[in-house]
């Protein structure tokens, strides 16, 4: 079962102004991902799925819980992460929403390189099914939005396969894949690149 959106974390939030406007371009990434049907809605299971975030200076922006049934995003679907623990599983944001279930994941890949500045988490089951520990992949036992999860990511990056292919799928995490790069281009072509393989 999907269990995207119900956050697994201590989430202290503050309802604040949006932390992007109306023409970043993190909208139209996003976007495009829903119009990939790779950020959507799971009908059967009552859910949202995926979400995407930006390095900002100390921070990071990131699409809010539950915001992937949204066709179109809008600012007010986005929130800052002011501040992050793994080892007590916490982290505080401000904005009109709260962080996405998949914040302290998104935190873990920031902690990895300076460089990486932009981080997508999507769901594919065919993407998943064909690349799963073939790729850099997460063990099954690891369940996803939790320190484990961080710690995780963190041995991954070890090993050279993540920092060559910047994606990751999600062996806990049913159909869960995340991209990541210098930009939102570069984590978005990883994405596409590998779904043009199995179409």
């Amino acid at each position: 079962m999907i269990d995207e959106g119900y956050v697994k974390y201590s989430c202290s939030w503050q309802e604040g102004p949006a932390p992007i406007s109306a023409n970043d371009e993190i909208l139209s990434v996003r976007d495009k991902m829903f119009a990939l049907k790779l950020i959507g809605y799971d009908e059967k299971h009552g859910v949202g799925y995926g979400n995407i975030s930006i390095r900002s200076g100390e921070d990071f922006i990131v699409s809010g819980t539950q915001t992937g049934h949204h066709p179109k995003a809008h600012p007010e679907h986005f929130c800052r992460v002011i501040d992050y623990h793994f080892t007590n599983n916490s982290l505080s944001c401000e904005g009109p929403i709260a962080a996405s279930s998949e914040s302290l994941t998104h935190a873990a890949i920031y902690e990895l390189d300076p460089k990486i500045n932009a981080v997508i988490h999507v769901h594919h089951k065919n993407m998943w099914e064909s690349y799963l520990d073939i790729l850099p992949s997460t063990k099954k036992e690891v369940p996803y939005g939790t320190p484990e999860m961080a710690r995780e990511i963190f041995r991954l990056w070890r090993l050279p396969a993540l920092p060559q292919h910047k994606i990751l799928f999600m062996g806990g995490h049913e159909d869960g894949i995340i991209s990541f790069g210098e930009n939102l281009e570069e984590a978005a072509e990883i994405l596409e690149y590998y779904l043009e393989q199995i179409s």
